[in-house]
């Protein structure tokens, strides 16, 4: 009587840390028909397919201690693990909202900063048309952000003077941007 022939995948016992060998053999043997099962289940996306049947390979892999040596095939297992694979797959895919392409971001409004800048040189014609002192005290008072106390300190000058001018040049500030069209 003969023995019984062993699968090739299975050269040796499961327990034995050989597990290229192991790979090796159930690649060798199996990969063109798990292959060509899986791309019918992923209808036709063949770079599914080879990816799901590289992962069915690592986990038959990593559960080689539990395949059945005295199988004739292993064929129906790797094919229920690849099965598994797709399923998962897309219960993951289905699970996410679906990714959208550049169309929806086109029409997300983007803050124009064009008006931002036409803003500054509008503030900086009527900026310059102010006098020198009415400049100066904005300066140090709006764009430096210093109280009438600071400002009148850094100018060497009475705060009363102080208060007195950030009036009068803002009130010439506004009189000269309404010039130029701008309303509060």
């Amino acid at each position: 009587m003969v023995p019984p022939r062993r699968p090739p995948w299975r050269s040796r016992p499961a327990r034995e840390p050989d597990g290229e060998l192991i790979v090796s053999r159930l690649y060798q043997e199996y990969h063109r028909p798990l292959l060509s099962f899986v791309v019918r289940l992923t209808a036709g996306d063949r770079q599914f397919a080879e990816d799901v049947v590289q992962e069915t390979m690592i986990r038959a892999w990593r559960s080689a201690d539990r395949l059945d040596a005295d199988a004739p095939s292993l064929m129906p297992w790797l094919a229920t693990v690849a099965r598994r694979i797709v399923i998962d797959e897309r219960r993951r895919k289905d699970a996410r909202p679906p990714e959208s392409g550049e169309g929806p971001l086109e029409s997300v409004p983007v803050p124009d900063q064009m008006e931002d800048l036409l803003r500054q040189v509008v503030v900086s014609e009527a900026m310059r048309s102010l006098s020198a002192a009415h400049r100066e005290i904005l300066n140090e008072t709006i764009l430096r952000d210093r109280s009438v106390n600071e400002a009148a300190e850094a100018l060497g000058i009475p705060v009363g003077t102080v208060k007195s001018r950030v009036y009068y040049a803002v009130r010439a500030l506004r009189v000269a941007l309404e010039e130029r069209g701008v309303t509060a």
